[in-house]
């Protein structure tokens, strides 16, 4: 009897908590508060035309013959609603998980000498979140899922000769995790009990560093190189519990498992990108990427719960590498106006029969642009807008007698990203 109830509450806790991979963990920002908004980041590894190359490449800070300050401030609106075709469970849709997010970046480049840079760039690269209704149909699954980070990147470049130069910057990044679930109660006191929850959260410290190479094969046109190396976090918790049913209760008191501290390690994927831009004419001038993020590892998330005894153990979300490629337009179409266009996709991280919906992505579709004017030699000031496509995202999951079945797909899965960007030369 107590090896059978020891089972039952370990699978209910597991099956409440560790879903550890939130929807904000499969997508990685390309958008940072900066200029190439408007061109859904294509070229942003070649183009280094502004202070935020001190993070995307800090090989490109060689270009810059002026130090200089970009600062911009973006607002997100984030449109996630389900659709549900059948469900184990009573309940809705979850009604609309996003929300508006606001966000901000900034970026420093320093010219030491017309060779020898210095720059850093604050801001996120990873990260956003969901919040269902407490009653939807998966709240099994998951009720809310949010994973916030926020960094500073530090690094230098230096040109080694007329047309190759090299950059490197460290990175130190916060992050901060929360997730909740329902607890299906009925298991232990019967059909009609309400609902607990379980509630994880948490925030931690990572590092990690970033390679770049910047080739100028001649004058207009360039390519460019960038690694961003993983970065590991160790979220530990001791899981909440609220409005447990009396017999799971008493179960838990009396294996040991109520106060359990729960330690999730999680990681940021490496990624490379590689990209080209291109000057036709004075005028017009375009660009493009071609990048790899390395999710496969990624969906390997380390979990340990700690009571009387340990219980390690690996979860594995089945992830696959993705893959970005990105075209974009620059048209300067007055002497002190520019505007941008651009277009990116991204391959899904997750197949269909995987999909969770704590990380509702399919393939992802970019559409952006932009508009810059030069207020004078010294300042320039623009706005830029970009329309993220996260696809329909289907979800077939079988969850068994204590997640149950969870059916149908996302009728709008989309952000919305506007910004306003300030740039000073000096």
């Amino acid at each position: 009897m107590r090896l059978w109830s020891q089972c039952l509450v370990s699978a209910v806790l597991f099956t409440a908590l560790l879903a550890t991979s939130t929807w904000a963990a499969g997508l990685w920002l390309y958008e940072q508060a900066t200029p190439d908004l408007g061109t859904a980041a294509a070229g942003r590894a070649a183009a280094a035309k502004d202070a935020s190359t001190a993070g995307t490449n800090p090989a490109g800070m060689t270009r810059l013959d002026q130090s200089q300050v970009l600062a911009g401030f973006q607002g997100l609106i984030v449109d996630v609603e389900f659709d549900t075709d059948s469900s184990g469970f009573d309940g809705g849709d979850g009604g609309n998980a996003g929300d508006f997010v606001p966000a901000a970046g900034l970026h420093y480049v320093h010219n030491l000498t017309s060779d020898l840079k210095l720059g850093v760039t604050t801001g996120s690269f990873f990260g956003l979140g969901l919040d269902y209704d407490s009653d939807w149909a998966g709240r099994y699954y998951v009720q809310k899922a949010e994973f916030l980070t926020l960094g500073i990147n530090p690094g230098v470049g230096y040109r080694v000769n007329k047309w190759l130069s090299v950059g490197a910057g460290f990175s130190v990044i916060y992050a901060e995790l929360e997730q909740k679930a329902a607890i299906n109660n009925q298991v232990t006191d019967g059909a009609g009990t309400p609902d607990g929850q379980i509630k994880v959260k948490d925030d931690d410290i990572g590092y990690g560093w970033n390679l770049g190479v910047l080739a100028e094969l001649r004058e207009g046109t360039r390519f460019g190189v960038t690694y961003r190396s993983e970065v590991d976090f160790d979220f530990k918790d001791v899981a909440k519990l609220k409005g447990v049913a009396t017999n799971l209760q008493n179960l838990l008191d009396a294996i040991g498992v109520t106060g359990s501290k729960v330690d999730l390690e999680m990681t940021i994927p490496q990624a490379v990108m590689v990209s080209g831009y291109h000057e036709f004419t004075e005028k017009l001038a375009v660009m493009a990427n071609f990048g790899w993020q390395d999710w496969s590892e990624f969906g390997k998330t380390s979990v340990s719960v700690q009571s009387q005894g340990t219980t390690d153990f690996t979860q594995d979300r089945n992830f696959k590498d993705t893959w970005h490629v990105a075209i974009g337009a620059q048209y300067r179409f007055a002497e002190v106006w520019l505007y941008s266009l651009g277009f990116a996709y991204d391959s899904s991280p997750v197949d269909d029969k995987d999909r969770t919906p704590d990380m509702p992505l399919d393939r992802q579709l970019r559409f952006g642009t932009g508009l810059q004017y030069d207020w004078n030699k010294d300042i320039t000031v623009g706005v830029a807008y970009e329309y993220l496509d996260a696809g329909d995202a289907e979800i077939n999951q079988q969850g068994g007698p204590l997640q149950g079945s969870l059916e149908g797909d996302y009728k709008t899965n989309e952000i919305h990203f506007f910004n306003a960007t300030l740039i000073w030369r000096f």
